[in-house]
């Protein structure tokens, strides 16, 4: 297992860290633990939420269609400027 080493961490919030971390019966270092392990299970959960399983009975193409969610992100307008055409 890898190691991390925090700096230069105010006394307001070391102090916090210790308190809440008494308060669960842990160390300060089973609580920060604790702390990452908890951010990264809702990171995960998000990841899952913003791109759902396949529904029973869904075919391939109807679930990668509904996952690229068609016009979600259009936001820009239309460029009516004339132009001269493609010169090949």
């Amino acid at each position: 297992m890898g190691s991390i080493t925090i700096r230069k961490v105010d006394d307001a919030t070391k102090a916090w860290l210790k308190k809440r971390a008494g308060a669960a019966g842990r160390s300060v270092e089973a609580e920060l633990r604790h702390l990452i392990a908890e951010e990264r299970a809702r990171d995960q959960a998000d990841a899952l939420a913003a791109d759902p399983p396949r529904r029973p009975g869904e075919g391939f193409g109807a679930y990668l269609f509904r996952l690229s969610r068609p016009g979600a992100d259009l936001d820009f307008e239309r460029d009516d400027t004339p132009h001269d055409g493609i010169d090949l």
